[in-house]
């Protein structure tokens, strides 16, 4: 009997939730914007250069600032943002190649209680408050759409107003993440400051020239403090050699660490959390939230660490660096030898071919 009730009611409510649908499709919104000429709805992002695609988003996200009133750079760092949890998790995330990194689920696209798996009419979707709208204005919302995908980003985010504190409630309310709501803040910040989204440019961090040294030391063993790993790269350098950002990136921590001593951490735009201890000093405006460069000095080589604040001398100086990928949820570390072999050979190229511009 309870399982004849039960169907009874799963009929009921899906004839009339389909005939509510059906009568107020009509009147609900298709947030038909009109064509845009300045995106093409469909791009091809295999066949762009890397110059181009980014071209190519930023006058994506222009344009839907100009629809919505959201800043182009939080659009862009809510993109970049979903860019890098897609690489963190390929799988789960998997889409078409398209210049927009934001993922949506099919359920939340559509509406949870859509019963269309397929849909893309705006109003049937609006109707079962899915996500999904249309920014492109070809009468559909599209999920693999760029304007669509982004404008449909941009609707959830609008209905919590303008301001920045809004900002962070809409990112709260979506994500509901603080290290979410964090990153896409930070990711903002730089977008801002440097009103470009071709930031991913490097450098050593120590200068050229100088006398260093160093070798892959990661997953080493270690002992002080416990059995663990070596978490990084030891680069064996002078006492006040200076230490350099090797990315554009926000200032994270600052500070004391019984491991580290005297460390800071940046985040930059892959989500890389790059970390510089036993340091045996800060640059003055290496300020927690402050916006650094690729080549600017945060602090300078020391043997810091391995007790209470102020412990110095347990080891020879040098700068312990460390890169660390943020998941979403948590955060690990990999070898960074690879990448500083990269950044300091390709900063060596670039200065070879500025002196030989100079000599022309």
């Amino acid at each position: 009997m309870q399982d004849r009730n039960r169907t009874r009611f799963t009929h009921s409510f899906w004839i009339k939730t389909l005939l509510a649908g059906t009568l107020l499709l009509p009147s609900l919104p298709v947030d038909v914007h009109g064509e845009s000429s300045a995106v093409p709805s469909k791009t091809e992002p295999a066949e762009m250069k890397p110059a181009e695609i980014l071209k190519a988003r930023r006058s994506l996200y222009e344009s839907i600032e100009q629809i919505t009133g959201i800043p182009w750079f939080r659009l862009a760092a809510i993109d970049q943002y979903e860019r890098t949890l897609t690489r963190a998790h390929p799988k789960d995330r998997k889409h078409p190649e398209r210049l927009t990194g934001i993922f949506m689920t099919s359920p939340a696209w559509r509406g949870w209680l859509n019963p269309d798996e397929t849909d893309q009419q705006p109003g049937s979707i609006a109707f079962f408050n899915g996500y999904g709208r249309d920014g492109s204005g070809d009468g559909l919302a599209d999920a693999n759409n760029d304007l669509d995908v982004l404008y449909s980003m941009a609707n959830v985010i609008q209905r919590f107003g303008t301001r920045q504190e809004d900002f962070s409630i809409a990112l709260w309310e979506y994500y509901h993440n603080t290290r979410a709501v964090q990153r896409v803040q930070q990711f903002a910040k730089l977008y801002e400051h440097f009103d470009s989204i071709d930031l991913f440019g490097h450098a050593f961090p120590v200068p050229l020239g100088t006398n260093y040294s160093y070798r892959s030391t990661w997953g080493t063993k270690r002992s002080w403090g416990g059995y663990r790993i070596h978490e990084g790269t030891d680069i064996f350098a002078p006492q006040g050699l200076p230490v350099r950002s090797t990315c554009y990136g926000v200032v994270e921590i600052k500070g004391w660490n019984p491991f580290g001593g005297w460390r800071i951490g940046i985040r930059d735009l892959n989500n890389h959390y790059h970390y510089y201890a036993h340091l045996s000093g800060f640059d003055k405006n290496a300020h927690i939230g402050e916006v650094v460069s690729p080549g600017q000095v945060v602090g300078w080589v020391g043997s810091s660490g391995y007790g209470k604040p102020g412990t110095q001398g347990k080891f020879p100086p040098h700068l312990h660096y460390g890169i660390y990928r943020d998941t979403g949820l948590t955060e690990w570390s990999f070898d960074p030898y690879p990448l500083l072999k990269h950044w300091e050979r390709e900063e060596r190229e670039q200065k070879k071919a500025k002196a030989k511009a100079k000599s022309k």
